[in-house]
């Protein structure tokens, strides 16, 4: 029965040590880098550098290379100098944003939205079936005053906050899907869209209500649209750095960022599951059947009702958490999404991430929104992934054994159960091998007298 232990306490502590090893985040670099990292970076710099006269924008081109909005030649020289593509356009960014507030200082239609198209030198103003013809022609008419580069586009079906994910959570307002998990040192939220319920609501993790989950303290829609919800007992729980995208698995949160135009970017939600897309459009203005929310990220990736609050990021940094849109995951159509960092700012909070553990949680508070390791968060269409996967630990309702099993701080523990097992099976070996020769001499000592 000893050796048996022995021999089980051998495998068991090597199950601890592989998994515990083979869970590992490899150093310091926790999320897959890309080439359009430091690139989406150089174009942003331009941009500011160059100012809004000289420049109309940028994004990130198919392969991976920064591409800049210039107005003039010389801006253009100072552009390819830097290493990036630069493109000529007629229109500057100040002519640009000019004409986005003209068309916001128009009365309010609901079921429009607007961005500027950096690639093509527009605003694009899309209606979607719910607008009259009678609204349509009005808001037409202010569109071509403003000049020929704004373009008018007709959308299929209809805007609407995705009310009703990661992981769904639900209140008497319906259902909407956790955004991040995030800190202010004292306290632990969850970071969700400012539609899904006004302060106040209380959010339950089940149908029937019995698992209350926390309550919204803060939040802003419409004009923004984010919440926090505070959890009920004060902590996340294990895996609070990881967002789910279905299947038991999930992917580790490093950082948060800005979005860039052209970046190939992935969303979840409990609704439909996790899906990708392209960024189209930055500081988008939507009028929701609501109200108005401005400064949103525009994408091409689907979401269902439901999918509301659920995060948007890529190669493993936030980006933004579900607003609303048009369209559905059979057919496809527009999202747009909250920025994460404009939400973290506003609400005086971090997010809790991916880091080396210091303090025995899983996670740690990230740096503020902006930090160096953070931004430029863009990658090549294509080339992108969600980030670095993680199994889902159940969150604040505990872990499992497998989970407990595979923890990297188990490394130790299990060395040591295999350290005391080797010194058992080496003890019964000698124990039984001084038995064996004390039975030998005494059975010899019968024969012989």
């Amino acid at each position: 029965m000893v050796r048996l232990a022995a021999v089980g306490g051998l495998l068991l502590g090597g199950v601890m040590v592989t998994q515990a090893v083979a869970s590992e985040p490899p150093g310091t670099t926790a999320a897959p880098r890309t080439l359009a990292k430091p690139a989406a970076g150089v174009g942003e710099q331009l941009v500011s550098r160059l100012g809004t006269d000289r420049t109309a924008g940028t994004w990130i081109a198919a392969d991976g290379r920064p591409v800049v909005a210039v107005t003039d030649a010389r801006a253009a020289a100072q552009v390819r100098q830097a290493g990036a593509e630069a493109k000529m356009v007629h229109h500057s960014m100040r002519q640009l944003k000019a004409a986005a507030a003209a068309l916001r200082a128009a009365p309010r239609v609901a079921g429009t939205a607007w961005s500027v198209d950096y690639r093509t030198n527009e605003v694009v103003v899309q209606g979607d079936r719910t607008v009259s013809a009678a609204d349509w022609s009005r808001l037409t008419r202010v569109a071509h005053g403003i000049g020929g580069y704004v373009r008018m586009e007709r959308t299929r079906g209809a805007f609407t906050t995705r009310l009703n994910g990661a992981q769904p959570i639900l209140s008497t307002n319906g259902r909407c899907s956790a955004g991040f998990n995030v800190t202010d040192g004292r306290s632990d939220f969850i970071l969700t869209a400012g539609h899904c319920g006004p302060t106040g609501s209380i959010w339950f993790a089940d149908n029937q209500g019995a698992r209350q989950l926390g309550k919204t303290v803060a939040g802003t829609f419409p004009g923004s649209d984010f919440s926090l919800v505070q959890y009920a007992d004060g902590r996340a729980g294990d895996g609070a750095d990881v967002v789910a995208v279905g299947g038991g698995k999930g992917v580790r949160i490093t950082g948060a960022g800005e979005a860039a135009v052209g970046q190939r970017v992935f969303r979840s939600g409990s609704t439909s599951g996790l899906h990708d897309g392209e960024v189209t459009g930055l500081d988008a203005t939507v009028n929701y059947p609501e109200g108005t929310v401005t400064g949103l990220i525009q994408t091409t990736v689907c979401a269902e009702p439901g999918d509301s609050g659920g995060p948007l990021f890529s190669e493993g940094i936030a980006l933004g958490v579900t607003s609303g849109g048009s369209g559905d995951c059979a057919s496809g159509g527009t999202t747009f999404f909250q920025p994460v960092t404009k939400a973290l700012s506003a609400l005086g909070v971090k997010l809790i991430v991916s880091a080396q553990e210091t303090t025995g949680r899983t996670g740690s508070p990230s740096a503020t929104p902006g930090s160096s390791g953070a931004q430029g968060g863009a990658a090549a269409p294509g080339s992108a992934a969600p980030g670095a996967t993680a199994p889902m630990t159940g969150g604040a309702s505990g872990t499992t054994l497998l989970s407990r099993l595979t923890d990297r701080r188990n490394a130790g523990p299990g060395l040591l159960v295999i350290a005391g097992s080797l010194i058992a099976l080496v003890a019964t070996r000698y124990i039984r091998a001084e038995q064996d020769r004390r039975d030998f001499r005494r059975h010899y000592s019968t024969m012989w007298g």
